[in-house]
């Protein structure tokens, strides 16, 4: 209804308080008949169809005023059925005010004394005023108070007789002030203007009021709906948290495709060169143990090829080793396949070094010239790059051999001494540097620096060998002298099986004070090697020929391999003090005494393979 509507309704029913008002339905809705309250206009409007928007304010509820009678309280008497009790006259004050009624437990209205409840109605007539301000009220109980009924006789009326007279209070009685608010409520709409019986009641509160006393919520999707600023609130916040939820979704979704193609190799370039001559020359270092993945990466970024993914296609799955190599610049990833997978053209700082190999070049009999360690080393390193050569020579391998100081070198401590006795020869490292393949001498560091490296890395493979550990050596001597007599034994037989035999029979000599008296040793400075030792070698007056002098070599004279050094630490048991290779398989046979040791050398004259002494 609108307030166009109510204006024009108060208006009327002010004007006309009793003209036209059916006074039987006004007794049904004042005064039941059942004992019960009636909410006959609830059902109605409960009834409705559709869905009728309530928008309620914080305006709190207009009060009846009071009466004089309120003053003066009476005995409370029996009001009969039927009967409507006149209030009592006197000027009515002004009504007091409460503010908005607080959620309380429900009561249903109390009996009155004959049984009946009595439901009471606000028919006063709002009018709009501005809000303002209401100071609080302390609670009232609304019953039905008897006290302020006129004690007077009650004439009393039979029930179905029309009322002719009921005491009206007319709207303009009041200030707007006095029912601020009162206009959210439909009630008050539906039966403005209507006279008001028993004055002197007020509301009763205590009933469950689905008008006044639950609060209402809006239609979810009605035209009224308002939202108060925490609902709002929780309403922004729900929102932004919803947002970033679906945020974080969308960017954790992406990121793991991103990775999951990147790593698939769908998003790598496939760039890749045609030009199979290149444009220039690089050095590659790739690590060992590098994948193909590795491999492409560095080389892409070294610009010896287009790309990573190119690189890999065309490895198909090859294995490769790292170290380092001189390739060309923007070739195709085959030709750099090809040359990765060459071995020795492409292949820079790869030495492999046999067991027994001696640092310096060594020409045999035959004349077949055997590279030293130092000839390998430069071989390696020594390349042109765009024009320029860079590497190592031998020279300059023997000058730093010779003169660094050993700890600078990298020679072990338990070497030191013995090493420092040969300063300014370079032989004085020989047998430092252990056999093996070596794959990452690079061709830019000096000759210090490459033979530091060489050598600190063998002092490490001597350690796991056994070299210079507690218990592990069985033939009394240290471990520099260890080393020394296992190259002897590696140089003397080839067959690994008689490496022990031979260490026996050099510790038997050292221990009888006798000569070694070994090849080996007189040909490691002789000129040109031969297995059948004459002339010169014998008479060779230095610190390595065992015929003339006793004890050990100065120095090692070879590489020593792990074989011949676990064999002369665990040297067999045995009396031998001579040894002969017979044949060209290998065959060596030992002697307790010099006779025997002359009938098996005779075997060796036979087999054509010694012809000095023979008969």
């Amino acid at each position: 209804m609108t307030d166009e509507r109510h204006r024009n309704r108060h208006r009327e029913l002010s004007d006309h308080p009793t003209e036209g008002l059916d006074l039987e339905r006004l007794r049904y809705f004042t005064q039941p008949a059942d004992g019960k309250p009636h909410n006959r206009h609830r059902r109605r409007r409960t009834g409705t169809t559709g869905q009728i928007p309530v928008v309620r304010t914080d305006t709190p509820r207009p009060q009846r005023p009071r009466t004089d009678g309120a003053q003066s309280p009476q005995p409370a008497r029996d009001v009969p059925q039927g009967r409507v009790a006149r209030p009592a006259q006197g000027t009515p004050e002004a009504p007091a005010t409460r503010p908005q009624p607080t959620d309380r437990p429900v009561r249903r209205p109390e009996p009155s004394a004959d049984g009946e409840s009595v439901d009471t109605f606000h028919m006063a007539t709002p009018r709009r005023a501005r809000p303002q301000r209401i100071s609080p009220t302390p609670p009232v109980d609304h019953q039905l108070d008897t006290t302020r009924v006129d004690p007077a006789p009650v004439e009393t009326t039979p029930a179905d007789a029309p009322v002719t007279s009921r005491t009206t209070v007319s709207p303009e009685a009041h200030g707007a002030h006095d029912y601020q608010g009162a206009h959210d409520y439909q009630d008050a709409h539906d039966y403005q203007g209507a006279p008001v019986a028993l004055e002197s009641i007020e509301p009763d509160e205590s009933y469950d009021s689905i008008d006044h006393d639950q609060p209402i919520s809006p239609t979810r999707r009605g035209r009224g709906r308002t939202r108060t600023p925490e609902s709002r609130r929780r309403r922004r916040k729900r929102r932004t948290v919803l947002a970033a939820v679906i945020a974080i979704m969308l960017i954790a979704v992406v990121g793991v495709g991103y990775y999951g193609l990147r790593a698939a190799g769908l998003l790598d370039s496939r760039k890749d060169y045609t030009n199979a001559a290149g444009t220039g020359d690089v050095i590659v270092d790739i690590p060992q143990n590098s994948t193909l993945k590795d491999f492409g990466r560095i080389l892409a970024d070294d610009n010896v090829v287009g790309s990573q993914r190119a690189f890999i296609n065309a490895a198909d799955g090859q294995a490769i080793s790292g170290g380092y190599y001189k390739l060309r610049t923007e070739i195709p990833a085959s030709t750099a396949v090809q040359m990765l997978t060459d071995g020795t053209t492409h292949r820079v700082g790869r030495v492999v070094v046999p067991e027994g190999l001696q640092l310096d070049t060594k020409k045999g009999i035959d004349g077949k010239t055997t590279p030293g360690i130092f000839q390998k080393i430069s071989d390696a390193t020594s390349v042109t790059v765009n024009g320029q050569k860079i590497g190592v020579s031998v020279d300059d391998l023997q000058k730093a051999a010779a003169d660094t100081p050993a700890q600078q070198l990298g020679v072990p401590d338990w070497a030191v001494a013995d090493v420092e006795k040969l300063n300014g020869d370079h032989r004085r490292i020989e047998g430092l540097i252990a056999p093996g393949t070596w794959e990452t001498i690079d061709p830019h560091m000096s000759a210090t620096q490459i033979l530091q490296q060489l050598i600190s890395q063998s002092g490490q493979r001597f350690a796991q060998w056994g070299l210079n550990s507690e218990g592990s050596n069985d033939s009394g001597l240290t471990p520099y002298q260890t080393l020394v007599s296992a190259s002897v034994v590696e140089r003397e037989v080839t067959k690994p099986d008689d490496y022990a035999k031979v260490a026996r029979v050099i510790l038997n000599r050292l221990d009888k004070d006798q000569r070694l008296e070994m090849d080996s040793t007189a040909n490691y400075t002789a000129t040109v090697t031969n297995i059948d030792l004459d002339g010169e070698a014998y008479k060779s007056d230095n610190a390595w020929n065992t015929y003339q002098m006793k004890g050990l070599p100065a120095t090692p004279i070879g590489a020593v391999g792990e074989r011949a050094l676990e064999a002369t630490e665990r040297p067999e048991s045995g009396n031998w003090l001579y040894f002969v290779t017979v044949d060209r398989e290998g065959t060596t046979l030992f002697a307790d005494t010099f006779d025997e040791h002359k009938r098996n050398r005779e075997k060796a004259c036979d087999n054509k393979l010694l012809t000095t002494g023979c008969s």
